[in-house]
Order: structure tokens, then C-alpha cells, then sequence
């Protein structure tokens, strides 16, 4: 069985918390990819994976961490023509609110 090659960029987005906001933007369609180290290494290896996100339309386009560990974010244009440039930047959620007891 012959592998085929993957053209993709590659964010390694380190450990992130729940509810950190992921901004993507882009200059042409493309497939967003949101997933753990394991399931991108299978992506690498050209195996089933899973994954968050999808093909986005309209830049930027925004997503949540759904839990605390380590995210990778790939951006490449199978089913799609042409080549995207990227940008990644992390939005971090506010906090909880701190209420001050007035005694």
C-alpha cells in the first residue's frame, strides 16, 4: 500500500488548559485540525484519527480546548485548492470571579 504524502502545517501548542480559546487565521479555505499527541501521530502516519474542528469558511476561526493536556493544531487543504497561510494565537479565558466578602 502506498502512503500518500501530507502537505500540512504544524502548530505544537504545548499544554494548554480547558477553555483556552485557539484563534486561526487564514488567507484561503481550509481543514483546522485540533488534536492530542497521539492522535497526531497517527495523522503523521496516515491512520484513522480523531479530531476538533473541521473545514473553515471564514477567518478567523475560533475554538475551545475542551480539556487540560497537550495540543497539537494542524492546518492543510486536502479536499481543497491552492495553499492557506496560517497564523495561531492563543486567547486565554478569564477567570472565575473573585468575590470580596464585605464583613
Amino acid at each position: 500500500m502506498i502512503k500518500r504524502a501530507l502537505n500540512y502545517t504544524h502548530y505544537d501548542l504545548k499544554e494548554q488548559r480547558a477553555g483556552t480559546t485557539i484563534e486561526v487565521t487564514l488567507s484561503a479555505v481550509a481543514n483546522v485540525r485540533l488534536m492530542t499527541a497521539d492522535n497526531f501521530t497517527r495523522y503523521r502516519e496516515t491512520l484513522k484519527h480523531q479530531f476538533l474542528g473541521g473545514v473553515a469558511r471564514k477567518s478567523p476561526f475560533r475554538m475551545m480546548i475542551p480539556e487540560t493536556a497537550h495540543w497539537h493544531l494542524v492546518i492543510d487543504m486536502e479536499g481543497h485548492h491552492g495553499l492557506a497561510q496560517s497564523s495561531v494565537r492563543l486567547v486565554e479565558t478569564a477567570g472565575q470571579p473573585r468575590f470580596q466578602s464585605m464583613s
